[in-house]
């Protein structure tokens, strides 16, 4: 995360909402103390940095009396651990590079900052307990998290960024990637036959089996054979009113792709037999496979390849920052 999302998630910290909590999420984990938990090159960092992290990254928990899914909250410690120590790092670089920020900026970022809350006594309560009273402590923090922000800035955001030439030149050499399969949206009702069945049983699905043809063939819309399918199908379907969404035709029996290219959106099917069970098949779109042009793709492209690039520069970045760092976590 950028450091100015550090002192919003800060905003939270001090009072959390005391809400019950899921059968996911463990008990809340104790109050911060200054607890140190890891210290870069002397700097020590903190359990309340550290838990102001991990609810940065599962801000979730905050509406579960702050408790964190147990199956998760090891990674999400570890992680926010890793991303503290990054952080304190991407300072540590800032200030040797002797970058600075204005007195008016660091202001107008202070107003900005005091406009999380929505009243004096929340402010005071953040200073009080994030801050130790103290409004230079809080300039202080924006000060590092603008730093933070801008380094990043130098480093990762303006480098990262991706020229449509760039996206067009992924396209031309990738661009198979771009090809969309054929996709068939459908509807299904379904009737079983009992598995070994007497004669009886089986004239009897059969029977029940046309009768579902001819009242699907009465439906004019998807939400009126969606309706017959609730009532009348065998199939798990029936719950969400027979709707398959988009299939590969390889996901499907040949003999219903059979019908299906012989139909038209909007069209219901004869009856077809796939070894004990007949199906009847609205089908409600046909999307044949085909390649997208690179104007339809062009802006997904671009942010696709902007976020890669984004993580690579960030690795790269905490690499050469822990290469001669050293770093302790207690």
């Amino acid at each position: 995360m950028a450091g100015g999302a550090v002192l919003l998630a800060a905003v939270t910290l001090a009072a959390q909402a005391g809400a019950p909590h899921s059968v996911m999420a463990s008990a809340a984990p104790p109050a911060p103390t200054g607890r140190p938990v890891a210290r870069v090159n002397g700097a020590v960092l903190t359990d309340r940095d550290l838990l102001r992290e991990m609810y940065a990254i599962f801000p979730y928990a905050r509406q579960h009396n702050g408790g964190f899914p147990k199956p998760m909250e090891a990674d999400i410690r570890a992680g926010a651990l890793k991303m503290i120590e990054f952080e304190e790092l991407v300072y540590q670089e800032a200030q040797q590079r002797k970058m600075t920020i204005s007195p008016d900026r660091l202001n107008r970022a202070e107003r900005e900052f005091r406009q999380q809350f929505h009243t004096p006594d929340q402010y005071s309560t953040y200073l009080a307990a994030e801050c130790k009273g103290s409004v230079q402590v809080l300039r202080s923090r924006i000060r590092r998290s603008l730093l933070i922000d801008d380094l990043l800035n130098t480093e990762v955001t303006t480098r990262a960024k991706v020229s449509v030439s760039e996206a067009e030149a992924y396209y031309q050499h990738n661009t198979e990637r771009f090809r969309l399969p054929e996709l068939f949206a459908v509807q299904t009702i379904s009737v079983y036959v009992p598995k070994n069945a007497t004669a009886q049983q089986a004239r009897e699905a059969r029977r029940r089996a046309d009768d579902v043809l001819k009242q699907a063939r009465s439906t004019h819309s998807y939400e009126e054979f969606g309706a017959l399918a609730e009532r009348a199908s065998d199939d798990d379907y029936r719950v969400v009113m027979g709707d398959h969404r988009q299939v590969d035709p390889s996901k499907l029996p040949l003999q219903v792709v059979a019908a299906l290219r012989r139909m038209q959106p909007g069209q219901i099917s004869d009856l077809i037999q796939v070894e004990d069970v007949y199906t009847v098949v609205r089908l409600n779109q046909h999307d044949s496979p085909r390649l997208q042009t690179f104007e339809q793709v062009k802006d997904s492209l671009q942010q696709m390849l902007q976020r890669k690039k984004t993580e690579e520069l960030r690795s790269e970045l905490n690499a050469r920052l822990r290469r001669n760092a050293r770093v302790e976590e207690l």
